[in-house]
């Protein structure tokens, strides 16, 4: 298996791209790609924990991919090994030039640095490109530039698969990332009015850095943990505007047809499709009722997606 180490856990000689990698889209494909095909080194992805805007400006930045969600795509991509650079203020203060020599080729023993045409680094995002090349211009340590990988609606970018999942596009979404977008959570205890009123849920505890699609009800699939079978379902992702306006955002997960005890498990929902806008409705009667039209929706949906 891939391994999820500090900077002071590598062993071997690398052939190291540097990057949030969040997503794992297109653009950083062909990155990944160009550190795989040198083959005298560990392919190897390096990034920064925190992200540097949550401990510059105190901002949070939810991720497409948390560090544990990479490991299998990175491992099917060919890569052997993702670091996680601490990031710290006294991090944030290393001039470009002495990153490079500190970090890439000293701590992560990089004789391959693979970089896009757009990446920018060190105290103040002062380094580039340019930097790395007069860096390592008296050593043997190749680099290797790639261009930024655009279609026709401009540069491929996590930040375009956040707005389209933001607006729950979720098949533009699935053709920028390649795959599936999901997300997993821990099954606790709820209220339990789904259950009496015939559609029992499974409440999720989502990781708070994970990034969410637009509020809304959606045909899911659930999986599961240590089980390979994808189980129809209908997804409540946001607020309990008929049983409690004023509770907070919450994931909740019916499965179609099925009965599991599902408390302490984790549980991996991949939307399909957004089935509607939630609804404050008159009755807890007529909320049922409408949950009644979302799983025969949603049973539309998937029968249609196997053909």
């Amino acid at each position: 298996m891939i391994s999820l180490i500090s900077p002071s856990e590598i062993k071997n000689s690398t052939s190291i791209a540097i990057g949030s990698f969040d997503g794992l889209h297109a653009g950083h494909r062909k990155l990944i790609k160009s550190v795989v095909e040198e083959n005298q080194h560990t392919p190897t992805i390096a990034s920064f924990w925190p992200h540097p805007r949550e401990v510059l400006y105190k901002e949070m930045r939810l991720r497409l991919d948390l560090p544990y969600e990479k490991l299998p795509i990175l491992e099917d991509l060919g890569i052997e090994q993702l670091v996680l650079i601490p990031f710290d203020k006294e991090l944030s203060k290393l001039s470009a030039e002495r990153f490079v020599r500190d970090i890439l080729i000293n701590q992560l023993q990089a004789k391959n640095i693979s970089v896009g045409a757009n990446f920018k680094f060190g105290f103040r995002r002062s380094g580039d490109i340019n930097t790395i090349k007069n860096t390592i211009k008296d050593t043997d340590i190749k680099l290797k530039i790639t261009p930024i990988l655009e279609d026709k609606e401009g540069r491929i970018s996590s930040s375009r698969i956040r707005n389209l999942l933001e607006k729950s596009d979720l098949k533009k979404a699935f053709k920028m990332l390649n795959r599936p977008y999901s997300f997993n959570g821990k099954v606790v205890k709820g209220k339990e009015i789904g259950k009496s009123i015939g559609w029992p849920t499974a409440n999720l505890e989502i990781d708070g850095r994970k990034f969410l699609p637009g509020e809304g009800v959606y045909a899911a699939w659930a999986t599961i943990e240590n089980s390979n079978q994808k189980i129809e379902s209908i997804m409540n992702l946001g607020s309990q505007p008929t049983i409690n306006p004023s509770s907070p955002s919450a994931v909740e997960v019916h499965l179609i047809n099925k009965d599991i005890d599902l408390y302490g498990l984790n549980l991996y929902v991949e939307p399909v499709e957004k089935l509607r806008s939630q609804i404050q409705f008159k009755s807890i009667d007529q909320l049922s009722n409408q949950i009644k039209k979302d799983r025969d929706n949603a049973l539309r949906i998937f029968k249609n997606n196997k053909k």
